[in-house]
């Protein structure tokens, strides 16, 4: 497993019963986890005394319930990343901090290129790894469906610092998207992607990930430059392994570019235990 290990301003505390308990910050946050079916003892006093605590409800959804008033939205960083955290109503704090050891290695790849790179980050939500390959000395292509989403990482890019940077802000299909940037004969040399486990289209197309993450694999494969430099691919679909997913991006890729693909899990560090919590997985082809 790949682990998330060099945030300073996030952690988790400990994990049990269907829930984990983080630090977001200076706020204390319980929020439900499906991963931990372990009960070990809650030892910790932050699990009684959490600035907040999302309860999941029996009919679907959920709520929070803070115990003391916390701020609406407030920031957290990453190394020379900056984002805005705001609780939802749907458990989620607008980050996914396990992501972070996938920044570090798209970061990583750009600096070492030597020459410029263009990046297509699709299901992009608030922007991480656009941020990061921004940062990094990217040109980078920001897609996402959800209007709110990509204000939210326009919002992150201005407290990074990042405004200025060569971003292209996008919201619309990412299908769609991609099908015309084929069509207008653009090119990227990384993609990423982060498609959701399951969805519906604007006109009630149901989508299920491990029906089609091939052909999404495939259309996007008609982007890519002569010479591209990574294609990576996150998943939290239970059922999606990380080997199902590295061996669709050979498939689809290693014929063509040749290059290496690695799969793993990805995770976070549990600081009152020491293990590792799972949270999804990653598979990478790269140059």
């Amino acid at each position: 497993m790949r682990t998330a290990e060099n945030w300073k301003d996030y952690a988790v505390l400990d994990t049990s019963d269907g829930e984990k308990l983080e630090i977001w910050g200076k706020v204390c946050l319980v929020r439900p986890d499906p991963q931990i079916i372990w009960k070990t003892e809650r030892k910790l006093p932050q699990w009684k005394s959490a600035d907040g605590h999302y309860h999941r409800s029996n009919a679907g959804g959920g709520s929070w319930e803070f115990r003391r008033s916390i701020p609406e939205s407030w920031n957290i960083s990453y190394k020379n990343l900056t984002f805005n955290i705001r609780p939802t109503g749907f458990k989620h704090t607008g980050l996914f901090p396990e992501q972070a050891v996938n920044w570090d290695f798209m970061s990583e790849k750009i600096r070492n290129a030597g020459r410029e790179i263009n990046v297509l980050n699709l299901f992009a939500y608030t922007g991480g790894a656009t941020l990061a390959c921004a940062e990094a000395g990217a040109s980078v292509c920001h897609v996402d469906a959800s209007k709110g989403m990509v204000q939210w990482a326009r919002d992150n890019a201005a407290v990074s610092g990042l405004s200025d940077r060569p971003i292209r802000w996008i919201v619309d299909d990412c299908e769609k998207f991609i099908a015309r940037e084929i069509r207008r004969g653009r090119r990227y040399d990384a993609v990423i992607m982060d498609p959701p486990s399951y969805g519906r289209g604007p006109g009630g197309e149901v989508w299920k990930l491990e029906n089609c993450v091939y052909d999404l694999v495939k259309l996007c494969s008609g982007v890519l430059s002569d010479n591209p430099l990574f294609f990576l691919i996150n998943s939290y679909t239970t059922g999606l392994s990380p080997s199902v997913m590295g061996y669709i991006l050979g498939s689809v890729l290693t014929g063509k570019f040749g290059g290496t693909v690695s799969f793993d899990e990805i995770g976070l560090p549990v600081q009152s235990t020491g293990m590792a919590l799972p949270c999804g997985s990653t598979a990478i082809w790269e140059y």
